[in-house]
């Protein structure tokens, strides 16, 4: 076993070479397929035990007894068992020949081709699948099955099973299973705690050596299933079409009349037609103008950029500003399709520098949720907005589990304390706030939704901050980006955002008093922010920041550069992370001097204008060694700063191994989903890193630093409500406005009107 290889084919094509039972979760995760609405692991049709079969819809969320909510796995509609002359169909190593999963991220379709060996005879299998990029509800596959020795009589079973599960947890009750006209298979069930419906329904078209076969199912229902048997005498082709769709009571687009109705008029395109118009609609919201042309030495660097922007494509709900992006984005139950700071800080950027229209969905959510911080704020005697570190419906307020995993000496549940202690989040959803600002210039958004967030979250730092025996305020008990830090004091990433949210807060407050003072008394009404904006002015200035030693070094937090150190060798060369965690646990690893992720290099990936490149230089020297890089956002921080500082080798090497984080030969790297912010980190790489842009006091600067292996970028990208375009090559920039209106960007140093 685990002889199989993922293999990447051209820019557009990742696969996997030969089937191993062992290693199915990892295509399963990255060959998902979705479209921001509804996303499909890539499980195969047939059953194998290890296998996870996961459909999720975006938004779902539901809470199952005393446990936190979590979005939950909707019925399974694409497996199927296949009989052949009365045996169950199903791979081992030793009856398949000339395997071939991939998947297609230019068209979003994934194919499965093989030879499979019965005891007397030889097939040739074809399995396509989409989830459509056109109609969100739609999803459809096509087997196409060759006898290559002699006919065959095959029965397909096919339907919709409700027996799922979130690893036991069953969130489903049953509502209805029928079939209507014999023909469509329907399938209503309802969540159990959060009353949301969800609508199935299946629809088949078969072909026999070229005739299409209008024969009806015989119905089979069993416990939370319902099935149709398709019987077939295969001469020289058996075609099993199935058409799935899928509506929710929450849907904003509802939709008139019955649902199977509506499957029954999409089906007349067939799977080609209807394919086809996916892969239209596919490239017009993805690639037509988010595609990122990277020419480099090494191939695989365009392919896994292609791969980023696929998924997080499939991973956004940008139909939707009740909804956000989990950190294991749909595809899989990792994390609980809860959200996290990656969103604003890895993946918000890139929405903003080419798609703003989603980026101001993301920020929405966060309004959205303002009710729930100002809860979790008084809950825990602070005031203004304590935004959840775990996010799920945005009126469910912080849902972050109690434990997880177990305590590898006491063999006690691991307490999770993130959700009590990790507060930055709070400066984070600030910092997407004021970049999306300064970016876009969306003023309407701004005044509806942004100066509210400034100011409640401004409020939350004032009354968070504590009196320090040096006439300084201080942040205390607290876990910063580095989560192998635990109650820690004044960590320099926490306080130096806290200041700043404080700090705009103040600009922000002066500008709406100058320009709109009735816009202030309307968000006064709703923030009191009138009432202690003078404290805050008075108290900004007094929040302890760690500054520069007499090595340049600024101390991740009052502890750190004090811990005792291991050697970190066998964790840092592990293939899979975490490793430290088998021989300590985290109130040990706390105690040492070991970092799970980049902290300080953040800081510096937010206001990298801030400090100067020795500083930069002295720390990125001091903390990497400590650095396992056990979190999926560490490795991209790490390599913008090696480029900005001019290890222009060690920053490409970085990149490379960020792009690798799910698509490397480790086949266990993604099992229970992929690292959804990391593809944010790849793409930041390249257009925070390599492109060189940053905004530095409101203003688009552009510097570029590509690597050696890197010839070529070239890419279109929205500022101040233009659309531009660019292009990096051969020492040179060339920027074109495609939108009419001037717009001024610093680029190498020097003012532009472009």
């Amino acid at each position: 076993m685990g002889c199989c290889m993922i293999v990447y084919d051209g820019e557009f094509i990742i696969g996997e070479d030969s089937f191993d039972e062992m290693s199915l979760n990892k295509t399963e995760s990255i060959m998902c397929q979705g479209n921001g609405y509804i996303c499909v692991r890539a499980y195969a049709e047939e059953k194998y035990p290890l296998r996870v079969v996961n459909t999720f819809i975006a938004g779902t969320f539901n809470k199952y007894f005393d446990e936190v909510t979590e979005l939950p796995n909707v019925a399974d509609a694409f497996s199927l068992d296949i009989f052949i002359e009365g045996v169950r169909f199903f791979l081992t190593r030793e009856n398949v020949s000339d395997y071939n999963k991939s998947l297609n991220l230019k068209t979003g379709e994934l194919v499965r081709s093989f030879k499979f060996r019965s005891c007397d005879n030889e097939f040739e299998f074809e399995m396509r699948r989409f989830i459509s990029a056109d109609n969100i509800h739609l999803g459809a596959s096509k087997i196409k099955v060759i006898p290559l020795i002699k006919s065959a009589n095959i029965v397909v079973v096919s339907g919709i099973d409700g027996k799922v599960t979130n690893s036991g947890d069953a969130h489903f009750i049953d509502v209805m299973r029928r079939f209507y006209e014999r023909e469509f298979i329907v399938s209503h069930t309802k969540t159990s705690q959060s009353n949301i419906d969800v609508f199935v329904n299946v629809g088949h078209r078969t072909f026999v050596d070229g005739e299409e076969i209008f024969d009806l199912p015989k119905p089979k229902m069993g416990r939370k299933s319902v099935f149709g048997e398709f019987n077939f005498e295969v001469g020289s082709e058996l075609i099993f079409e199935k058409y799935v769709s899928y509506y929710t009571s929450i849907d904003k687009d509802v939709v008139d009349g019955q649902y199977y109705e509506i499957l029954r008029e999409n089906m007349k395109l067939g799977y080609e037609g209807l394919f086809l118009r996916s892969a239209e609609a596919l490239f017009l919201k993805l690639w037509k103008n988010d595609y990122i042309e990277i020419k480099s030495k090494n191939y695989i660097d365009q392919l896994s950029l292609n791969y980023a922007l696929y998924h997080m494509f499939v991973m956004t709900p940008a139909h939707d500003n009740r909804m956000n992006i989990g950190a294991k984005g749909l595809s899989g139950e990792g994390y609980k399709g809860h959200t996290f700071w990656d969103t604003e800080v890895f993946l918000l950027p890139r929405f903003i520098v080419q798609n703003p229209l989603a980026a101001r969905s993301l920020l929405e959510y966060r309004y959205l949720g303002l009710d729930g911080a100002r809860e979790k704020a008084k809950l825990n005697g602070y005031c203004g907005a304590m935004f959840p570190w775990e996010s799920a419906n945005p009126d469910d307020g912080e849902v972050t589990p109690k434990f997880s995993g177990v305590d590898v000496f006491s063999g006690e549940p691991a307490k999770v304390i993130t959700g009590d202690i990790e507060i930055h989040i709070v400066a984070d959803v600030a910092f997407g706030v004021y970049l999306y600002r300064n970016f876009t210039g969306d003023d309407d958004f701004m005044c509806r939704f942004g100066y509210e967030i400034i100011f409640e979250t401004a409020k939350f730092w004032n009354s968070r901050l504590e009196d320090g025996d040096d006439g300084l305020l201080h942040i205390c008990d607290v876990i910063g980006p580095d989560e192998y830090c635990e109650h820690v004091d004044d960590n320099m990433y926490t306080n130096y955002l806290a200041k700043w949210n404080m700090e705009y807060a103040i600009d922000c407050y002066n500008e709406i008093l100058h320009k709109n003072p009735n816009l202030l008394i309307e968000i006064d009404l709703k923030t009191g922010i009138c009432d202690v904006i003078n404290d805050i002015k008075l108290r900004y200035e007094k929040v302890y920041i760690s500054t520069p030693d007499e090595d340049l070094i600024i101390n991740q937090d009052s502890s750190y550069r004090n811990l005792p150190e291991i050697d970190l060798t066998k964790y840092k060369e592990a293939s899979l992370v975490a490793t430290i965690s088998q021989d300590y646990n985290m109130e040990q690893i706390s105690k040492l001097k070991v970092s799970k992720q980049a902290d300080v290099m953040v800081l510096f990936l937010l206001f990298g204008e801030k400090f100067s490149d020795d500083i930069k230089k002295a720390n990125f020297d001091y903390y990497e060694p400590f650095c396992l890089h056990d979190s999926s956002l560490s490795l991209s921080s790490y390599a913008i700063l090696a480029n900005d500082i001019g290890y222009f080798d060690y920053g490409y090497e970085l990149f490379s191994r960020a792009t690798m984080i799910d698509i490397s030969q480790e086949m266990h790297s993604c099992d229970d989903g992929v690292h959804a912010a990391s593809y944010g980190g790849v793409w930041q790489c390249v257009v925070y890193g390599f492109a060189g842009f940053r905004m530095i006091g409101g203003v688009l600067h552009i510097n570029p630093k590509l690597p050696e292996e890197i010839t070529k970028l070239k890419f279109g990208f929205y500022y101040l409500g233009r659309r531009l375009e660019i292009k990096i090559e051969n020492g040179k920039v060339d920027l074109k406005n495609i939108s009419g209106e001037a717009v001024s960007i610093i680029v190498g140093g020097k003012l532009l009107e472009v």
